[in-house]
Formats: structure tokens, C-alpha cells, sequence
């Protein structure tokens, strides 16, 4: 059986419109969604089951997460707001209004070009942190203990190492709409707006390869490595969703799902 997905497994049907973001908690057991109809779904993803909607941004939800402990699931919205769920509940614990390896700390990135880090233990609902080197709308994070990896649209990938307050910047060039850190972390997997992915050398900035074959040149677009770093998948503007071979840059499947834009992938984090 070949190391990657080759067919559609179920299919989760439950938002009114576009889904802008999906996810998988820590353990795999559960996945998050979020929708243009202003609503985070959370799902049962073996059974297909809807087990929680949770409502309360004034405009599309772009991007969810879960925390560690899976107690708590973070959401960005079109509304500029950072509202923190506690998720059996479904009560809205947090709202933050200006524009996680850790439970205690959220970390939201937005189209004002600013990454804001947020602590969740105090009553003080400003940020503990602004982080304003990007000079165009901050499109990807990706955090792993004390690094955080992102991805903007003026082409620049940058990787924030906060323990030691060090800031690395690559060209790439095109706008980038997501970076992923590799499972070794030694390499980032960046999408970018000239229907390309680029695997790129942590340490030294240098280019390992190069695939292309899907589309991408105008929406925000996710793409992600297997938990073996040993194949690369991207969504794609037409619909289907690519696999590579990250030694070879060959495409070796190509799934056909989706009649719209494939835009969000996340893969489980054991199988």
C-alpha cells in the first residue's frame, strides 16, 4: 500500500459555503473546519459525525487550530477577530480584537502584516508581543516549541526563533501562502503564486527542490509533507489535490475530489 492517500475516504457535510480552513487536533481523533457562513465545525472524521458548531464571528472564519491539550480551539476571522472556544461548552473564553506550542500562549498572524503573540492566562486582552518585519499580509504559520515560520505575501519566508530573539529572512520571490516546517525540522515545505512548491534548507536558505504541476496562482492555497517528510501534497485551483515524491519532485498521485478550488489540507498526525 502506498505510503500516502490514494482514495477519498468521507466526505464532511455541514457548512453553507466555502470552507476556508481544516484541521486535525494533536491526536487525530477529531478534525476542525471553518467556513464562509461564520461557524467552526468539529468532527468526528472516521464516522463523519458533526459534533459541535460553534458560532460567534460577525464574518467568514479563516483559520482554526486546536490547542495541545485540546480543551481549547482558536479562530480568526474576517471580523479581525481572535476569539478562543472552550470546546465542550461551545462559550467563547476569549475575544481579542486588534487587528501554540504552549496552551497559555496564542499566536494569530493577519493581513496588517503583523504576527501578535497572546497570552491566555492574563486578564490583560492586549498582546504580549508584536511582530511587524512582514511588509505585506502575513498568509502562513507554523509553530513548533519556540519557532514560528511564516509565510507573506511579499514573497519573504521568515523564521522567528523566540528564545533566542533571531529573525531569519529567505527570498523566495512570489507571495507565499503557506510554509511548513518538516517533521525533522530541518526543512520548509513553501506554496507559493506561481503554482510552485519549494522545499527549502532551514539552516542555510537554500532551495532542495522544486514541484510543479498543480495550479496556483491566485487563492490562498495550503500545502503540507507526510508525517515521513518522504511526499509533499498541495491543494490546487482545479480542484484536485497533488502528492509528490520530495526526493524525485514527481507527482505519484493525483485525487480527485473537489468540483471548486482546493484550498486547506492538514494530514493526520499518526496515520
Amino acid at each position: 500500500m502506498p505510503p500516502y492517500p490514494t482514495h477519498l475516504e468521507s466526505t464532511l457535510t455541514g457548512h453553507k459555503g466555502t470552507v476556508n480552513s481544516v484541521r486535525y487536533n494533536k491526536s487525530g481523533q477529531y478534525c476542525l473546519s471553518a467556513g464562509r457562513d461564520r461557524s467552526v465545525c468539529l468532527w468526528n472524521p472516521t464516522t463523519g459525525l458533526l459534533l459541535h458548531k460553534y458560532n460567534g464571528h460577525g464574518r467568514d472564519v479563516h483559520a482554526v487550530s486546536a490547542s495541545p491539550d485540546n480543551g481549547k480551539i482558536a479562530s480568526g476571522g474576517a471580523d479581525r477577530q481572535v476569539l478562543v472556544w472552550d470546546v465542550t461548552s461551545g462559550e467563547i473564553m476569549r475575544r481579542y480584537t486588534a487587528h501554540w506550542e504552549e496552551s497559555s500562549v496564542l499566536i494569530s498572524g493577519s493581513f496588517d502584516a503583523t504576527i501578535r503573540l497572546w497570552d491566555l492566562r492574563s486578564s490583560n486582552f492586549q498582546p504580549i508581543q508584536i511582530l511587524e518585519d512582514c511588509k505585506d499580509s502575513v498568509m502562513s504559520l507554523d509553530v513548533k516549541e519556540t519557532e514560528i515560520i511564516a509565510g507573506c505575501a511579499d514573497g519573504k519566508l521568515r523564521t522567528y526563533d523566540l528564545r533566542v530573539g533571531e529573525l531569519k529572512e529567505d527570498y523566495i520571490g512570489p507571495a507565499i501562502t503557506s510554509a511548513k516546517l518538516s517533521k525533522d525540522k530541518n526543512c520548509i515545505l513553501v506554496g507559493t503564486l506561481d503554482s510552485k512548491m519549494r522545499l527549502m534548507d532551514k539552516a542555510k536558505g537554500t532551495l532542495l527542490n522544486e514541484f510543479k504541476g498543480h495550479k496556483h496562482t491566485e487563492y490562498k492555497i495550503d500545502s503540507i509533507l507526510t508525517n515521513t517528510d518522504a511526499h509533499a501534497i498541495t491543494g490546487s485551483e482545479d480542484g484536485n489535490i497533488y502528492i509528490y515524491d520530495v526526493l524525485e519532485g514527481n507527482v505519484v498521485e493525483t485525487l480527485k475530489a473537489h468540483t471548486g478550488i482546493t484550498t486547506s489540507l492538514d494530514y493526520h498526525p499518526e496515520n
